[in-house]
């Protein structure tokens, strides 16, 4: 059994697929076939995986796994998250200004002024864009967009982010109140 260094969630395993041993994988992939480019998939607990066959079926990935030849077998893996270790991914193909979710995690967010907002606990896209969850010691998470004007540069080899307070919305400049976009209640009870 193997643990990973730096673990990356890929896929999760869904139902079993026919009689055979098949799963269906939940894959978090940008492209869903490439759980078969990383080589072996682990689980948790250290389990390795060796894909035989994978095949696209709509949102999911059919997978045949080594040593899973039966539907009692592939019935016993759902649920179980599947990782590969940070090496594994290609930095090479990368273009300037492109990271992986992982890399980004746990990087400290400053302004220029020296203030710090939080570690990155998570990168979340919901289709808009992706957004960075920023989460001080005993604070409560914010969520800034993970664009060039609220994050100003991103280094991984200081372990930081550079924020622009104001464009990833951390200062609150109380237009929202001045607008009367929140706490109006014109037009209640006829008024």
């Amino acid at each position: 059994m193997t643990k990973l260094a730096h673990p990356i969630l890929v896929g999760i395993i869904g139902a079993a697929q026919g009689l055979r041993g098949e799963v269906r994988v939940k894959p978090f992939t940008e492209d869903p076939m490439a759980l078969g480019d990383y080589g072996a998939l682990f689980a948790r607990d250290g389990r390795r995986f060796e894909i035989l066959d994978h095949r696209l079926a709509k949102t999911v990935v059919v997978v045949r796994f080594r040593g899973v030849n039966d539907r009692t077998a592939a019935e016993a893996l759902k649920g179980l998250e599947l990782f590969i270790d940070r090496s594994s991914l290609p930095d090479d193909e990368l273009e300037e200004d492109e990271y992986f979710h992982a890399d980004l995690e746990g990087l400290e967010a400053w302004d220029s002024d020296g203030k710090f907002w939080g570690r990155v606990s998570g990168v979340l896209d919901f289709g808009g864009g992706d957004l960075l969850e920023l989460r001080a010691d005993g604070g409560k998470p914010v969520v800034i967009p993970f664009t060039l004007t609220a994050v100003r540069k991103v280094d991984l080899a200081a372990g930081r982010i550079l924020v622009d307070p104001l464009a990833a919305g951390l200062i609150d400049t109380g237009s929202a109140d001045e607008d009367g976009e929140e706490g109006d209640d014109r037009g209640r009870d006829g008024e």
